[in-house]
């Protein structure tokens, strides 16, 4: 379960929609051997509310890295429903614009989230692990 949530937060700040971010959470969790569902589940965490403070956050992060070496930071161009096409290169044309901050910061980002996803899952999983034992040990020896 922990692989999965680390291969899903991971894939989810994969430039892209969500078909590509859910293949890319389905190879690493085939690479890995972890729980596939949860994988791809877990890379919902981007969605148009959170990934303009997801890029930002990840762009900063890359500047860390890159100071003095970038462009600044501007809006993604506007949907056209009208011209998806023209929309879609419009926003990889965006991306590149902001360059190496903003893929190595998504790099670090992501990473840093699976790393914490994967803790936090074994942490709580091993919380709830103990909490089970206590209650069985206390429940058989008021039963004794």
């Amino acid at each position: 379960m922990s692989g999965g949530v680390a291969a899903g937060l991971f894939a989810g700040l994969v430039p892209g929609s969500n078909p590509v971010q859910f293949a890319a959470a389905a190879l690493l969790a085939i690479t890995f051997r972890v729980n596939l569902p949860v994988a791809v589940v877990v890379t919902l965490y981007t969605n148009p509310f959170t990934i303009v403070p997801l890029y930002v956050l990840a762009y900063g992060i890359g500047s860390l890295f890159f100071a003095g070496d970038h462009a600044a930071l501007s809006y993604p161009p506007a949907v056209d429903w009208s011209q998806v096409g023209a929309s879609i290169e419009a926003y990889f044309a965006w991306l590149l614009a902001l360059g190496k901050p903003l893929a190595l910061g998504l790099l670090v980002l992501a990473a840093g989230l699976a790393i914490i996803g994967y803790v936090v899952v074994q942490l709580a999983w091993r919380t709830h692990t103990i909490l089970a034992w206590r209650r069985r040990k206390a429940k058989r020896a008021t039963r004794a």
